[in-house]
């Protein structure tokens, strides 16, 4: 389709959404194609010591030499008590820490501890020619501003943001302390899109996700919604709306968000019932912005 990344999450206990272990994915994915970067959108580093993500990426890495993405967050990615379930009896990493493990783990995945720090020594391996490329996920001022300090480039989640994010994108741009392996800022932006043929088949492709939504992600995403959800549906306030309908009108909004943020590059995330759908709508908006064709990835 000619699409340049293609980036997996992690959740757990969602039966609707199947990426619990986003590394798994990344090498199967990663192995199915030739070209295309492969990454996690993301890790939530809090749940782990840096030097296990590190290894773990450090591996695919060294499978798939210069396509490999490791991207970044710090939100649990489930409830307190599964949360718990992968702490396995002891405290997820608190939160202000979480700076420390990004730090520690751009410096283990680069080979590049200080002589200070208390791990020294301590390498991740195998070592790839190229490492993996960290990012930090954001739709906080906080994890932008993490993204600056530490000269890594910015994946702004808009389509969970509770926030105007092109300010706080502006900020990172500002604050940002140029590092070796990105000498400038870069800011991807992430919008939810589904596209179909018409407006009416995206809009009830639409519904029945609201619908899963509103019932607060239990279960798979059903067909259509049911007459009492989708009076629920209606009323999401704080949630941003997911840009869908026919391709031109997709591709529309798509550009102007993407002018607002003076972005780089530009990620979508389709979550519906069907994957056929999901994998038309890809098509489709991929054909809408021109990405080159006969692209098509092959397994190698």
């Amino acid at each position: 389709m000619g699409y340049h990344r293609y980036w997996v999450a992690e959740h757990h206990g969602m039966t609707g959404l199947a990426g619990s272990s986003p590394e798994v994915l990344i090498g199967s994915i990663a192995g199915a194609t030739r070209r295309l970067r492969v990454g996690s959108g993301g890790v939530m580093l809090t749940h782990y010591a840096p030097l296990k993500v590190a290894e773990s990426f450090c591996v695919l890495a060294s499978l798939h030499p210069g396509r490999i993405d490791l991207g970044v967050g710090r939100a649990p990615g489930s409830d307190h008590l599964t949360a718990a379930a992968l702490a396995r009896g002891g405290a997820r990493t608190a939160l202000e820490n979480y700076p420390n493990q990004i730090q520690e783990l751009v410096h283990l995945v680069d080979d590049t501890l200080p002589a200070d720090s208390p791990i020294q020594g301590v390498r991740a391996t195998p070592r790839p020619e190229e490492p993996p490329e960290v990012w930090i996920l954001a739709s906080s001022p906080d994890s932008a501003a993490f993204a600056a300090h530490f000269g890594l480039p910015l994946g702004w989640a808009d389509f969970i943001a509770q926030v105007d994010g092109a300010p706080i994108v502006d900020a990172y741009r500002r604050q940002f302390q140029p590092s070796p392996g990105c000498p400038e800022p870069r800011v991807l932006v992430c919008a939810s899109a589904v596209v179909a043929d018409t407006d009416a088949e995206a809009d009830a492709i639409v519904a029945a996700v609201r619908a899963w939504r509103a019932a607060g992600l239990r279960g798979p995403i059903p067909a259509a919604p049911s007459g009492s959800t989708s009076a629920r549906v209606a009323v999401q306030p704080g949630r941003r709306s997911i840009a869908n309908g026919s391709p031109t009108r997709v591709a529309d909004r798509l550009r102007q968000l993407v002018d607002g943020f003076g972005a780089e590059e530009l990620m979508v995330v389709t979550i519906c019932h069907d994957h056929e759908a999901r994998v038309h709508s890809y098509e489709l908006l991929a054909a809408e912005f021109g990405l080159a064709t006969g692209a098509v990835e092959e397994a190698g």
